[in-house]
């Protein structure tokens, strides 16, 4: 094993590995060090999670090579459909016709795909599972010994590990953060209506509830399949989990009027609470933060990994053009470059989903029918709309090539 790479990667989820892999196709080494099991993470049976990546985080995905094993995998999104309680004034988009807002894959479909991926790549070694005992910024490089007590160094230390990141906290970064008071149930259930595509985002007081299209099991008694993340009030989170199956579906009835036919639960139902959080920098002496350590979102607008993939594919491009030039991977200029080029997009998608939780959280007759008419505006006003779409699809701003599908 080589104990030195270009970059240390401290994460193995979503982002950090599809980092790792967008910086092996240009001959960027690096290692990737993750505490899980990858066998939990493989599990046969479907757990219930999911995620929308969005069509340029697709064409990335394409891009680095896992095009073939994700073909077929995922539900096309055609369209989002959005409503204040079901009442009328309701906004839908649905982009060109041939084309799709995105993608609804279950997880672990995504982390096969990736860990097939970084088996078969030279440039990437793969520590799972295993441990940080230390990590050290020394002159030149970065230093982490293993739980094991293998060292591992690189030029360059990435911060991939999620919300609760010990990279980050031990850097010193400092973080804002606030809860909700909310907390969100997640699943999936199967359904004798089809969804045609349709990713619903219906916001109710107590808080959105959100069904997401899933591939159809042509075989099955109810044969369609979505994905719902629910969001209550966190002092009712415990109720709405000891519910039993069925007094649980009664209750998800009556959230989306039966607009889904006869019901059934597809996988287990899972709760975590609320909340946002967000670090004023996320660079630091031959330190980079990625995805879900910095921003932490709420999943209102289903924009969390994806905010993150864009992460990935800015930092795999300022590195990679740095290397070209001799630079350092871990040199001052390229990391204030790849802070600046985020900042905007980071700004604009944290800013905009704290005010939209925030704003359809508010109660009363009188502001659910200013927002129904904010919706009926923005569906009449096809420029207002064409940025809201080009936002779900992350089109919108300057693009790292990985995301238009191009290698660097």
């Amino acid at each position: 094993m080589t104990n030195h790479r270009d970059i240390i990667i401290i994460g193995g989820g979503l982002n950090g590995a599809s980092l790792g892999l967008a910086l092996a196709k240009h001959g960027v080494t690096s290692h990737i060090i993750d505490n899980g099991k990858r066998a939990d993470m493989l599990a046969a049976e479907f757990d219930g999670r999911t995620t929308a990546i969005a069509s340029t985080s697709m064409a990335m995905f394409e891009a680095i090579g896992l095009g073939d094993a994700l073909a077929g995998q995922g539900c096309p999104i055609e369209s989002i459909w959005v409503s204040d309680q079901l009442k009328p004034g309701e906004l839908a988009f649905a982009p060109e016709e041939g084309t799709f807002l995105g993608h609804m894959f279950e997880n672990r479909v995504l982390r096969k795909a990736l860990f097939e991926a970084m088996d078969a790549e030279p440039n990437l070694t793969l520590h799972m599972p295993a441990s940080v005992a230390t990590r050290h910024i020394r002159p030149g490089g970065v230093a982490v010994t293993l739980a094991d007590g293998t060292e591992l160094t690189g030029q360059l230390l990435v911060a991939a590990e999620g919300r609760k990141s010990p990279t980050r906290d031990e850097a010193g970064f400092k973080l804002a953060h606030w809860n909700y008071g909310h907390a969100a149930l997640v699943g999936a259930i199967c359904h004798s209506e089809p969804h045609n595509g349709c990713a619903y985002e219906i916001f109710y007081p107590d808080g959105p509830f959100a069904l997401l299209p899933m591939n159809s099991d042509e075989g099955a008694p109810l044969p369609y399949r979505s994905a719902f993340v629910w969001s209550v009030p966190e002092d009712k989170a415990a109720a709405y989990t000891k519910l039993s199956d069925r007094v649980f579906l009664i209750e998800m009835q009556k959230a989306m009027q039966e607009m889904m036919g006869d019901v059934a639960l597809a996988a287990p139902r899972m709760s975590y609470p609320l909340g946002f959080q967000r670090t004023a920098k996320v660079i630091g002496e031959r330190l980079v933060l990625l995805g879900d350590a910095a921003p932490g979102l709420h999943p209102i607008a289903g924009q969390g990994l994806n905010l993150g993939l864009r992460d990935v594919a800015t930092l795999a491009e300022v590195i990679v053009d740095g290397m070209r030039k001799g630079l350092d991977p871990a040199d001052p200029a390229l990391l204030a470059r790849y802070e600046r080029w985020r900042a905007l997009d980071v700004m604009a998608v944290a800013g905009g989903t704290d005010v939209l939780t925030q704003f359809f959280g508010l109660r009363g007759k009188t502001i659910s029918a200013v927002r129904r008419a904010g919706l009926a505006m923005v569906q009449r006003a096809k420029p207002a709309k064409d940025m809201f779409m080009g936002s779900a699809r992350g089109t919108s701003g300057a693009l790292p090539r990985l995301l238009d599908g191009q290698l660097i």
